[in-house]
Order: structure tokens, then sequence, then C-alpha cells
């Protein structure tokens, strides 16, 4: 628009380059290291100028219509190919950046046009200055939200809105950059100063929209955890309860033991004193309750859930081999193999509101081999419970503990899925066991 020669048209191809390269880069995180980034965006640039300027000679017109969006159409698949994102999300990245860049562009010209008479080394210091200030203020106010949003995005991405949303922006920023009149009219202004807040406010909207969904869903995963914090609790407490009922049922029997016992004493009669002794032995061990590993707190939260899910009916098989001390916090332990027990619970109860009668089945094994842990957990379940991105809905698993389950695993670099194999629900986790003790 401004003319010139093809020095001063290489000049601005490169700088509206660089500051479309900057803008993108500070937003995504590339897929390689810094120096094949680097080698990839510098050969792509050179090739890309070069071009821009033999068109510039053979064709002013065209060029100055058509060289952003060519430009931008081959950054775009350099772009995605290098982005560490997934596509959908690498592409609202670049509709993003390419509405900088027409701000930067746009914004370059009409300072020229409008306070220098067309000159076009304004135009080349607006772009720097624009360029300048809107890498800084990404860099000192958005950039970590921005991180965050895509975050956001890539889990609760609806494909149809965003596509949508791109759309509507490139259209409007193609309109930005290729305006039908060229005269410098207040109305032209005013249609590209509308464009520009039209299509920002758009993505101010999708910005602020998708930051508000992941929040509620983080709001949810902390809801969520607190809810297993609250059953932990309740179980820990059972667990105190049926202790101190033992203790007094036990001080409650002694002393009338204890009397039996003085009596059998006072008349000698001690083959009886004997025989009772051995009735009693054989009684206490067989009220014992057996121990199902050496680590006290999984073993206590083992023995709540299996009382709970034999209340309710449930054939429970337990397979446990596990050391009384492992360098994984008892906590991370139990979050795993308390949610794990209780979403087999509570498959196996829905599957009992169906059918009073159907047999139901827990069977868990927990060993460690080597530097892995490997946890193994199948049980009775609808045959209509499905999967969502590889993760049980919430209304077949009670809506809790999955998320816990998930997030403790990643802690130890844990591999785990879910699936539903003809009615029978499995769970399978393998972590990594720390090499020193976690304290």
């Amino acid at each position: 628009m401004l003319g010139g020669s093809a020095y001063i048209a290489l000049i601005r191809f490169a700088i509206s380059l660089a500051g479309t390269i900057i803008l993108f880069s500070m937003m995504s995180e590339s897929r390689f290291g810094n120096k094949k980034t680097a080698l990839f965006y510098i050969c792509y640039s050179v090739s890309v100028i070069s071009l821009g300027c033999v068109w510039y000679v053979i064709d002013q017109n065209s060029c100055v219509k058509l060289v952003a969006f060519v430009m931008y159409i081959c950054f775009a698949v350099l772009a995605i190919y290098v982005s560490s994102d997934q596509i959908f999300l690498s592409v609202y990245k670049l509709a993003l950046t390419f509405y900088m860049m027409a701000v930067f562009l746009v914004g370059g010209i009409e300072i020229s046009v409008i306070f220098f008479d067309r000159n076009v080394w304004a135009d080349i210091i607006s772009r720097i200055l624009l360029i300048f200030l809107m890498a800084f203020f990404i860099e000192r106010k958005i950039k970590s939200s921005i991180r965050g949003f895509c975050h956001y995005v890539e889990n609760e991405l609806d494909r149809f809105s965003v596509t949508v949303m791109i759309v509507c922006i490139l259209f409007g920023v193609g309109f930005i950059l290729n305006p039908n009149s060229r005269e410098q009219t207040p109305y032209r202004l005013f249609q590209i100063a509308i464009n520009f807040f039209l299509t920002g406010a758009l993505q101010l909207l999708v910005f602020r929209l998708y930051m508000h969904i992941g929040k509620e869903k983080e709001y949810q995963k902390e809801n969520q955890l607190m809810k297993m914090n609250q059953r932990m609790v309740e179980r820990n407490i059972e667990i105190l309860e049926e202790s101190v009922e033992s203790g007094r049922r036990i001080r409650h029997d002694v002393r009338h033991h204890n009397a039996v016992i003085a009596e059998y004493a006072r008349r000698g009669q001690i083959e009886e004193l004997l025989q009772y002794l051995n009735d009693y032995n054989r009684e206490t061990e067989g009220s014992v309750a057996k121990a199902i590993c050496a680590n006290i707190a999984v073993n206590n939260i083992l023995s709540a859930y299996t009382k709970m899910a034999e209340r309710e009916k449930i054939e429970v098989k337990l397979n446990v081999e596990l050391d009384k001390d492992i360098p994984i916090p008892n906590i991370d332990l139990v979050t795993i193999l308390a949610n794990a027990y209780e979403n087999a619970i509570y498959g196996c109860m829905e599957v009992k509101k169906q059918s009073a009668h159907k047999k139901c089945f827990i069977n868990l094994v927990l060993k460690r081999k080597n530097h892995k842990l490997v946890i193994y957990c199948s049980n009775t379940c609808r045959m209509e419970t499905e999967l969502k991105n590889g993760q049980p809905k919430p209304e077949f698993t009670g809506g809790i503990g999955v998320l816990s389950i998930i997030k403790t695993a990643e802690k130890f670099d844990g591999d785990y899925d879910f699936k539903n194999d003809n009615g029978v629900f499995i769970f399978r986790l393998i972590m990594n066991i720390p090499q020193t003790e976690i304290f």
C-alpha cells in the first residue's frame, strides 16, 4: 500500500515474519530442541522472504494484496509441524497469531498514512514497536494464563465451536488485511476498528469461556478429593470404633473367663481347667482377624473395605504381597487402593440393584516386582458401563475416585488402564517405586 523499492519490501517482510514467529513461539512450545527449531524458522524465513521480494518486483499490486496470506499459510504448515500441541490447539494459536499480525501490519500502515504522510520508515518503526509491545504484554500478563488455557482446551475441547471460532477470526482478519477501499476515509477507519474489536472480542470470549470451563473442572476435582478424604476418614473412624468395641468386649469376656478359671482352681479340677483353656484358645484364634499384608495402613484400609463388601454379600479374593516398609507414602497407596476398592463395591452394588440374586465378586491383586508396584482389581459391573477418554464415566463409579487414582499414579510415572470386559470391570496399574524413601 505504501510502495517502495524491493529493498524496503525485504525489510518489511523480514520484520513481519520475525514478529509472527516470535509471537507464536511465545505461546507454543516446540517439539524439537531450540537449535533445530531455530534452524527450521531460519530456513523458512530466508526462503519466504526471497520469494516475496521476487514477487514484489514482478507484480507489486498482487504482492501487496496476497503476500500476507501466502506467508501465513506457509508459516501455518511449518508451525503445526514444529508445535508440540494438538493440531486444533495449534490452529487456534495460529489464528491468534494471525490476529496480532494483522494488528501490527495494519497498525503500522495506518500510523504511517495518518501521521507521517505515507513514510515507509514510519511504517517499519511502527511495526517493530507494536511487535515489541505485544510481546512484552504476552510475556508479562498472559503467557502463564494462555498456557493454562491451552491445558483446558486440550481437555475440554469442543472441536465444532473452536472450528467456527477459527473460521470467524480468519474471515475477520482477511477483511482487515484486504479492505474494499484504499481511500483514507473515516468510514474505512471505522470499519477496520470495528473488525479489530469484534475479532478481538471473539478471541477474549473464547479464552474466558474455556478458562471458566477449565476452572470449573478443577473445582470439581478438588471437590472430589475432599469427598474422597471424607470417606477415608469415615473408614478410619469405623476401624477405630471396631477396635474400641472389640476392646470392651474382650474386657467384659475376660472377667467371666477369670471367674471360671478361679472356680476350676479352687476345686482342684486341673484336667477340666486345661480342657477349658484349650477350647478358649481355639475360639480366640478363630475370631482374630486375618492379616492381609505386613503394611499396617494398607492392611487396615483393605480390612475395612473387605468387611463392607462382605456385608453386601460380595465375594472377595485378595492376593496382597506387600512389605511393611515401601518407598511410596502410605497416603498415596491408601488413596489408590481405597478408591479402587470402593468403586468396585459400588459397581457390584449397582449390579445387585438390577438383579438381587446376581453373584458379584471383587478380585484385588497387589504385588511388588523389583522396582514396580502392580495393582490389579476386577469386579462385577453393569454391562452398559461406558468409558470416556479411557476412563469410566462418573455415573458408573459413584463419581469419586478415578481422578484421585490417576493423579496419584502420575506422581510415580504410572501406567494405567480401565476396561469393561463383558460385565467385568478391570483396573490395572503399574507404578515405579522410588529408589530412595520418600519422606
